[in-house]
């Protein structure tokens, strides 16, 4: 098998007879194009061995069928390709057990390459601000518990959305009155003043629980003390920037 070249590019793999789509992805410069065949024995043994990020496959293939790929194809697990079914095949049945075994969607032939594209695009970028804003979270929240602020509090939340809005826009943190407050406050329904209040009353928890020292210890710096609270907009700016650094 010829070697493919590494790049950052989702890789795609065709499992299909149109020459359109084939060459169309050959051709684009946004993938790399890793194989295509129409043979479904094929198509399962390259798609475990090279591992594509995305598979666009008929139904109807020689030998196995677009299913049974699937299905040989399951032991990747956290690797598995997302699945872009085409299809002459537009009964109902057809599309509901495609989804239902795990395809990212189906779509009725004639099908137009730069349709299959954007679709593939948007489910891909899906996926990836999902996973995205998982990590953030988790990251967020674990700092959160080090340092002492439980999260069945109000201010908890607000803190959190806060540090978010801060890492995708960090100048909000130079209107944090004016634009950070009322953001939150819209989100969650209430009022800025609450929103101040609720991050303020988090903060004071955090410090009577004493965890200061889990603090210095985040950010490799001893920044405060038993008697040093900081601000709404400093703790905010703090978290956010090594969210900012940790990438």
């Amino acid at each position: 098998m010829e070697k493919i070249k590494e790049t950052n590019l989702p890789k795609i793999y065709i499992a299909d007879t149109t020459d359109e789509i084939v060459n169309y992805f050959k051709q684009n410069e946004n993938f790399e194009f890793v194989g295509s065949s129409a043979d479904g024995k094929k198509v399962s043994e390259d798609v475990l061995s090279l591992k594509p990020d995305v598979l666009v496959m008929e139904v109807m293939l020689s030998g196995l069928d677009g299913f049974a790929v699937l299905e040989k194809i399951r032991q990747l697990k956290d690797k598995m390709p997302k699945i872009f079914f085409v299809s002459n095949l537009s009964h109902s049945g057809f599309v509901t057990k495609a989804i239902q075994s795990g395809a990212s969607y189906f779509m009725v032939k004639p099908v137009s390459p730069e349709n299959l594209e954007s679709r593939i695009v948007e489910v891909l970028s899906n996926g990836k601000s999902q996973n995205e804003n998982k990590q953030l979270d988790e990251k967020i929240s674990n700092i959160f518990i080090s340092i002492g602020i439980p999260a069945h509090i109000k201010g908890y939340q607000f803190l959190r959305e806060a540090v978010k809005l801060a890492v995708e826009e960090p100048e909000i943190i130079g209107s944090i009155t004016k634009k950070l407050y009322p953001t939150i406050a819209e989100r969650f329904e209430t009022s800025s003043s609450k929103v101040e209040r609720g991050m303020r009353h988090a903060i004071e928890v955090a410090w009577n629980r004493g965890k200061i020292e889990n603090i210095n210890n985040i950010f490799g710096l001893k920044i405060y003390n038993r008697n040093e609270k900081p601000t709404n907009g400093e703790l905010i700016a703090l978290i956010a920037d090594k969210m900012i650094m940790d990438g």
